[in-house]
């Protein structure tokens, strides 16, 4: 009961940080900024309207809004939020997640070709190339959580007694893991310096320009997708930072938002003070979350 009420409260309080995410953009350009439940207004908004469907589009189309959401609500379904038991839970879940998002990731740029917009097509060319890159930095960043738990379960990796933290052993060296999984976050959830969600050039958009053909309830399924993805890796985060000693389910669970919130205010911030990379740069970028992770990998090596 205790997994399905913080899977329940995840659900539900996942749109309102992206929210936090604006406002701290405000902030820095010295404005007000929209009410923090600005995406809940924005969701209701698209479910009242209609979808419109090319006469090029297939059935693939329509499955892309659909699969992208229910992959995002799967891969939450494994989470151990503020320490608390996942839903679900084997060994070797936290590979099949990532592989659960890549399938999300498949029939969205599957939608974005069915459009046949040329637009669309180069959007989910750069999707791919990107994700292949990040997802390799990803599994780099699995292998040291495997040589410092001996796991292969987010629920062995943040909660019981050999929980990962910044608080245990490793500490010094979850630093660069959680640099390269913040920047893994930025990349994977197109947000600057790789992409710009609030950008409208066709041109320089990766995520934006693969749905710009979606719209009313397979819109809004694209954008409850976005938010749980970031939202879990976000909390993947907060939960490295979160200490080891538990306080009460309702301490801990206050405290874990407490950081997730502190994630997204890290997220507003570095969208406020840095510029877009040029494409040609993103790889690069990523490449140094692959080295930091695999720097952190050796490291533990000579602590053996």
């Amino acid at each position: 009961m205790e997994s399905i009420l913080s899977l329940t409260i995840a659900l539900i309080i996942a749109p309102l940080f992206p929210g936090v995410i604006l406002k701290v953009k405000a902030l820095f350009a010295g404005k007000k900024g929209p009410p923090l439940l600005i995406k809940y207004f924005l969701l209701a908004k698209l479910l009242r309207k209609g979808s419109v469907y090319s006469d090029s589009t297939t059935f693939v189309f329509g499955l892309g809004p659909v699969l992208s959401c229910s992959a995002a609500v799967m891969v939450l379904l494994f989470f151990p939020f503020a320490g608390i038991p996942s839903l679900l839970s084997f060994h070797g879940d936290v590979i099949v997640l990532f592989y659960i998002f890549g399938l999300g990731r498949f029939f969205t740029i599957a939608a974005a070709l069915d459009t046949a917009s040329p637009f669309e097509g180069m959007g989910a060319a750069r999707e791919a190339f990107f994700a292949t890159l990040a997802e390799a930095a990803m599994f780099v960043i699995l292998i040291f959580f495997y040589r410092t738990n001996g796991g292969l379960s987010l629920t062995g990796y943040f909660s019981g007694t050999q929980a990962i933290s910044l608080a245990g052993p490793q500490g010094a060296l979850l630093l660069l893991v959680m640099v390269a999984l913040f920047m893994i976050l930025l990349t994977e959830n197109s947000r600057v310096p790789v992409d710009d969600p609030a950008t409208h050039l066709e041109l320089t958009m990766i995520h934006e320009v693969m749905i710009l053909d979606h719209s009313g309830p397979d819109l809004a399924l694209i954008e409850v997708g976005a938010f749980y993805k970031l939202f879990f890796y976000a909390a993947f985060i907060a939960s490295l930072i979160k200490p080891l000693t538990p306080s009460g389910p309702l301490v801990d669970t206050l405290l874990f938002y407490t950081l997730i919130a502190l994630v997204y205010v890290a997220i507003g911030i570095t969208e406020s003070i840095t510029a877009r990379l040029r494409m040609d740069l993103v790889p690069k970028y990523i490449l140094t979350a692959f080295a930091l992770g695999f720097f952190a990998i050796i490291l533990t090596m000579e602590l053996i």
